[in-house]
């Protein structure tokens, strides 16, 4: 016999959303969403440009401001193959689209995007000079921005459960 779980009061109005079995990724291989596999690339070079932004500020060592350089190039490629996916998400899947947090979260990372190909821009030709103050800047905003953006791919995942096949109350794997 199967025990159903108390759910605290505070989310007794949404108990039926949280005990579905979730909404398949559109984009997946044997079952497994691509894109949260992907998004990690994007945050880690886009985030990593604000620690060789200050490893410059600090050192004025030219190798960090060329590895902020190549770190945006890797963030901006990774982050467009990322898009790709979640796009289709967002475009197929209508939980998605039903929710604050799906709008938050793709605009946001539009604008992360966005923000880090007029990095790219401003510094090419330029690196070093181009990192005190706009650069580094620019590099705190979508660092904050991809954290706000990272929270709510979260709250798709893991409050909505986009992306997730679970099982529901009554049933066992």
């Amino acid at each position: 016999m199967t025990q159903t779980p108390n759910i605290p009061p505070v989310i007794e109005s949404d108990e039926r959303e949280y005990r579905d079995t979730g909404v398949p990724s559109t984009v997946a291989i044997a079952g497994h969403p691509i894109h949260p596999l992907l998004v990690t690339f994007p945050i880690a070079f886009l985030c990593g440009v604000l620690a060789t932004d200050i490893g410059y500020w600090i050192t004025s060592d030219l190798f960090w401001s060329r590895a902020s350089m190549w770190l945006i190039g890797a963030g901006v490629a990774t982050g467009i193959i990322a898009a790709i996916t979640g796009l289709l998400d967002f475009l197929k899947i209508n939980r998605v689209r039903q929710h604050s947090a799906g709008w938050i979260h793709m605009v946001g990372n539009v604008i992360a995007l966005a923000l880090s190909l007029v990095n790219f821009g401003y510094r090419w030709g330029n690196e070093a000079q181009a990192i005190i103050p706009t650069g580094i800047i620019l590099s705190l905003i979508v660092a904050t921005t991809l954290g706000v953006t990272g929270w709510y791919g979260a709250e798709l995942v893991y409050r909505h459960k986009v992306a997730v096949i679970g099982y529901g109350p009554n049933e066992r794997p």
